[in-house]
């Protein structure tokens, strides 16, 4: 990551509440054709979440610590705020003095934007506004949020206008937090009446349908793009009493996880 700052744009996404076995399910069965051509090997890495729910993750995940592989470590980082006693910084590492990677790239002469998807990058509350903030350019309405079938396309509708005024000479580091896979997903399977697995990889094959597009816009400029795509948490439907998130369960806990290069050619 160190050697491509500057040179590459920067997409990061989280496709919030994604559970791993979900996501490895459909992948196997053909379901998601997207994903499966530019995830690395046709597979998704598993890994553990730093976080049990999306604010606590992407806190974690925007200072450095991303996923971590599943394998014992230690495992070298793709970017760190810096701080003493850090053992996971290494000579790929990009280490920068700034609490969080949005102000690292932009002090490096990235534009940032932020394209929010669920509750807390709703800037109706003051709380809503902490991960945004970090942001030159932040956006959220209530069709990127949770009940709206099409959140990832109203999203990639605004990051069309965005990449349509940004110069192609300026870098760009584009944040898109994915609501579709978080409850409520029923409306993604018809039929359904309560939310569960086939509704959460519904929502999934939704997202994957959107991808390529995403995919177009971010490379559209010119340049290649440095991609990380991964959930945050994982969340239950009823495993061992359990609903929803914020709680210690391996489900929660274990989430896919991939990062590559789109090139523009």
């Amino acid at each position: 990551m160190r050697d491509l700052i500057g040179s590459h744009d920067l997409l990061f996404v989280t496709l919030d509440t994604l559970r791993y076995d979900v996501a490895v399910d459909l992948l196997a069965r053909g379901r998601t054709p997207s994903l499966a051509k530019v995830l690395p090997g046709g597979v998704w890495q598993r890994r553990h979440t730093p976080a049990s729910f999306t604010y606590a993750a992407h806190h974690a995940f925007f200072a450095g610590f991303l996923p971590t592989p599943v394998t014992p470590g230690p495992h070298e980082r793709m970017f760190a705020a810096r701080f003493g006693g850090s053992e996971t910084s290494g000579p790929g590492t990009f280490v920068f003095d700034a609490p969080d990677l949005p102000t690292a790239l932009t002090a490096a002469g990235y534009h940032t934007v932020c394209l929010g998807g669920v509750g807390f990058f709703n800037p109706a509350s003051p709380l809503g506004r902490v991960l945004p903030g970090r942001f030159a350019e932040a956006h959220w309405e209530q069709a990127f949020g949770v009940t709206a079938p099409d959140c990832l396309g109203a999203q990639l509708d605004r990051l069309e206008t965005i990449v349509a005024g940004l110069p192609r000479r300026r870098p760009l580091f584009t944040f898109v937090n994915v609501a579709a896979m978080h409850q409520p997903n029923r409306h993604y399977l018809p039929g359904a009446t309560d939310d569960g697995p086939a509704s959460h990889g519904a929502a999934l094959e939704y997202v994957d349908g959107r991808l390529d597009r995403l995919f177009a816009l971010v490379t559209g400029r010119g340049r290649p793009c440095q991609v990380i795509i991964c959930s945050d948490h994982g969340t239950l439907y009823g495993e061992d009493g359990h609903t929803g998130h914020r709680v210690a369960h391996e489900t929660v806990w274990t989430v896919p996880y991939a990062d590559f290069i789109l090139d523009p050619t």
